[in-house]
């Protein structure tokens, strides 16, 4: 089945007196902060920025009071598919969707990753979605791993998408998880500020032992205590990739399950000898989201249970 077409409106900004002197590419990097500077300069070479009605160079100063446009871009031949892939929606109107994510879904295609993917349900399930993520990413604000689950916002025009990318950017977006991670955290709530970046060796992984890092930071607390493991409730106060994977490995405390920062293959529960199934995904689990809508800025809060493997895991553990 071929994708749908998009549907989305142009958007309009009038810089105040404030944006005088500021580089157009600069400004536009400002209010399209899902943009890289790069990808902003690209659309204002192909003419999709408009001043008064006409192209401009990225160079162009603002003088303050005129009305920028920016025209919705075709997304163009991606070989993206829609397919007939079941979702778990929480909530639903004509400017967003927030979907309930399984644990094994890509979000959208990459590397060696073409169909299945939370993309391909939505281009089934949508007739609209936003591009300004680009056009092999239509709808995304923000990224799930693959290996966790739960709550993730979906824009379905640019409107809302640069509304809700404005969000996550300032950090108005409360994010909470579940997490489940080997050994006994010691204190019942605290956080780690520990920077985030790129491992120079590994390069799916990332790492709080580089100098070339970003500020992370995030915020737990202690659920529930069993034997050789901790149930924790994490706030994300910051979005880093793999930020909250690598800060519990970082502190000798990885997620179950999570074997690509230091988790062992299987879970051991209670005495050295005994093993319980593979787990096959991360005891980690998106649970709560809060947020403003887009449109009208009431807020919105969703949340969303622990799947059942996570829960009969947990059930297996206390009963151990």
């Amino acid at each position: 089945m071929s994708r749908p077409p998009y549907s989305t409106p142009e958007l309009k900004i009038l810089p105040g007196a404030g944006d005088h002197g500021i580089r157009l590419d600069r400004f536009l990097q400002h209010h399209l902060p899902e943009r890289s500077r790069a990808q902003i300069q690209g659309l204002i070479r192909a003419g999709h920025v408009l001043i008064g009605g006409s192209a401009c160079k990225a160079g162009y100063r603002i003088k303050g009071g005129e009305e920028i446009r920016v025209r919705p871009v075709s997304p163009g031949p991606t070989g993206l598919q829609a397919e007939p892939i079941p979702l778990e929606i929480v909530y639903e109107d004509d400017d967003l969707a927030v979907v309930d994510k399984r644990a094994g879904m890509v979000v959208h295609q990459g590397a060696g990753v073409r169909t299945g993917t939370l993309v391909n349900a939505l281009l089934h399930r949508f007739r609209t979605l936003s591009e300004t993520g680009g056009g092999e990413r239509p709808g995304i604000v923000h990224r799930l791993d693959k290996l966790t689950s739960g709550l993730i916002v979906i824009a379905r025009n640019d409107f809302s998408h640069h509304r809700l990318a404005r969000q996550f950017q300032n950090r108005q977006v409360t994010k909470k998880y579940v997490a489940l991670v080997h050994g006994a955290v010691q204190r019942e709530t605290g956080e780690i500020r520990s920077a985030i970046g790129r491992d120079r060796i590994r390069r799916t992984r990332m790492t709080t032992r580089t100098r070339q890092a970003r500020p992370a930071h995030t915020v737990y607390r202690v659920l529930e205590r069993l034997p050789g493991f901790t149930l924790l409730e994490l706030n994300l106060k910051t979005g880093r990739t793999h930020q909250i994977r690598v800060h519990l490995s970082s502190e000798k405390h990885p997620v179950v399950g999570d074997t690509l920062y230091g988790a062992p293959a299987r879970v051991l529960a209670g005495e050295p000898d005994r093993r319980l199934p593979r787990l096959g995904r991360n005891f980690l689990h998106a649970a709560f989201l809060k947020f403003h809508h887009p449109r009208h800025l009431t807020p919105l809060e969703c949340s969303s249970p622990l799947p059942e493997e996570l829960r009969s895991l947990l059930e297996q553990l206390r009963a151990g």
